[in-house]
């Protein structure tokens, strides 16, 4: 299960990201998380994702 809270949502990813997944698409497999949707929960928060440093920004 994921935060619901944007900013803890944040953490939590970059956290998996850096410490578990190569990439999004792994961590949304794996977490069995639509990727669509939370880019966009991501996006309404002010944060994007950047793939070449793998986090969110």
């Amino acid at each position: 299960m994921i935060p619901s809270d944007p900013n803890m949502l944040y953490s939590f990813l970059n956290l998996k990201l850096r410490d578990y997944y190569a990439s999004l698409d792994t961590l949304c497999d794996d977490l069995d998380v639509d990727k669509q949707e939370l880019l966009n929960k991501m996006l309404a928060a002010g944060f994007h994702y950047d793939e070449e440093g793998n986090r969110f920004v």
